[in-house]
């Protein structure tokens, strides 16, 4: 039968659940358990596709093209694991699914109800694996938010069918320190836990998230006004380093909390390069440091390139580095004033994004990169202002523009691609001797895509004859990578290997432009 987990958070939204749920899935894989994570979220949107940057980060996508929430980026970099868009279910998704069996007569004319027809479809959504992998739900939104109902109702439930002791419900709180009083306030997460006992759900284990230390008092009162066991209420403190959280989540015992109520062996747990990346973010700051510029337009929004900024935080920890990563906002570059922008700067990152706005700022950091020598690592959208900027400044085709932007241009250096939209994991075909040769080593490589236009095949011949190596090719024939020779390292690819780090093995080729800044 399989084990479940289910994490629910109460109080305030906002306040690391994701993470606690990710930190569990490390802590179980440490113990040698099999482990997958999946997040339930209440809002109606299908999938991630069409949400704005602004309101909920990056988009993550899977190797099997799902576009999901970001937090299915911090699943797979703890857990080191590849996962899928079942991975990612939405009340959209659900309500869609019941609608279709609806229409297609597969409910033998019921009248469809949220109990018990949303709420089924919402348990045939779970992951039921039968190789004793142990399944962490996480559930979006806040107990007491009308929204949620739904999935507390159809969680509820999965303890009678799934049976006692093959389910857990952790419940991630906030106790909130008022300075004025200088006392620390259980009765929030008292009245939250009550809340979710009322949908039916006793929680087994509080965590309890706050920027101080927890008194003694406070877990004794949580554990008897909440019925929970004092070991099992857990301290989970604010800190700058989200690495450092499983470390702190095992001294208090977590992992073992939740293996008691799933009647599984508590065994040691190996944590070597966690407790390394911890050691290695104390250290870093006493080491080689480097400043890398982030020139993006939803740089305002860390979320919005969090994959990014945690691939360059984990090839600075494996390069002994303190790896600066300061947004930049693309909208606010120029030709006149790229200089002032970027000087200063080790090493320059242009990312991935959709939309004409900020473009013109892009193609001026990829242009004063290369002619400065400025270490470049240009993505998605970026190596396509990259390629836009050398086939004007070098090529001379002076219009060249991506037919993105421009459908009249004479010159479509950025073309339709073969398909409406290129997403998830495709080969790479790699020239050997190149720089994306010597970050990944193998002639072919797998990487993950999300993007509408390619770089154009048509104009290969004037961009090798001057000097521009291709050093990586799709199989249907179009660009996937480009960069200078004579350059330290100017380098443009299509794929984005941010989605590719994890924790204690940074991407190659984030890692080799890394070292480049340095």
């Amino acid at each position: 039968m399989t084990k479940y987990v289910v994490i629910t958070g109460g109080v305030v939204s906002g306040i690391g659940k994701g993470i606690t749920a990710a930190s569990l899935g490390a802590l179980l894989k440490a113990r040698g358990y099999k482990v997958t994570l999946q997040k339930f979220d209440p809002y109606f949107n299908v999938d991630s596709s069409n949400l704005s940057p602004y309101q909920h980060g990056e988009i993550f996508v899977t190797d099997d093209g799902a576009e999901t929430d970001l937090v299915i980026g911090h699943y797979e970099r703890f857990i080191d694991e590849c996962l899928t868009g079942r991975s990612d279910i939405t009340s959209g998704r659900v309500y869609a699914k019941v609608i279709e069996n609806e229409r297609e007569g597969k409910y033998d004319g019921s009248t469809v109800q949220v109990v018990p027809h949303i709420t089924d479809e919402i348990r045939n959504q779970l992951l039921t694996p039968d190789d004793g992998t142990i399944v962490i739900v996480d559930v979006g939104g806040t107990v007491g938010d009308i929204e949620c109902t739904p999935f507390l109702e159809a969680f509820k439930q999965l303890r009678v069918l799934a049976g006692n002791d093959n389910i857990a419900y952790v419940h991630v709180s906030y106790v909130p320190f008022l300075e004025m009083s200088g006392e620390q306030k259980t009765k929030p997460t008292q009245h939250s836990v009550k809340e979710l006992s009322n949908m039916g759900i006793q929680p087994d284990v509080i965590v309890c998230r706050s920027d101080y230390p927890l008194e003694a008092g406070s877990k004794k009162k949580m554990a008897a006004f909440c019925n929970v066991k004092q070991d099992c209420i857990i301290e989970n403190l604010t800190t700058d380093n989200i690495l450092e959280i499983p470390l702190e989540l095992e001294r208090e015992g977590f992992a073992s909390a939740v293996l008691r109520k799933l009647r599984l062996e508590d065994r040691k747990a190996d944590l070597n390069k966690w407790e390394k990346a911890a050691t290695a973010a104390y250290k870093q700051e006493k080491q080689r440091k480097v400043r890398i510029a982030v020139v993006g337009k939803y740089v305002e929004m860390h979320d919005a390139y969090v994959s990014l900024y945690e691939a360059l935080r984990y090839a600075g920890y494996d390069l002994s580095s303190d790896c600066e990563a300061v947004g930049v906002s693309s909208d606010s570059i120029n030709s006149e004033n790229v200089d002032k922008k970027l000087s200063g700067y080790d090493g320059v990152i242009i990312p991935a994004g959709f939309g004409e706005r900020g473009f013109s700022g892009k193609i001026a950091a990829a242009h004063y990169a290369r002619v400065k020598n400025i270490p470049c690592l240009m993505i998605g959208l970026g190596a396509h202002a990259g390629i836009v900027d050398y086939a004007r400044d070098v090529i001379g085709l002076a219009d060249a523009d991506s037919r993105e932007f421009s459908k009249s241009t004479k010159s479509p250096v950025v073309c339709e691609g073969r398909t409406l939209f290129k997403k998830g994991a495709h080969i790479s075909k790699v020239e050997a001797g190149t720089e994306l040769y010597n970050a990944y080593g193998e002639a072919a490589i797998k990487m993950r895509h999300r993007h509408r236009y390619e770089i154009n095949p048509a104009y290969e011949a004037a961009y090798v004859k001057s000097g521009l190596i291709i050093s990586g090719r799709s199989d249907d024939g179009f660009i996937d990578a480009f960069e200078l020779p004579d350059k330290k390292f100017w380098v443009g690819v299509t794929f984005q290997p941010e989605f590719n780090a994890k924790v204690g093995n940074p991407d190659k080729l984030i890692r080799l432009f890394v070292s480049k800044c340095l």
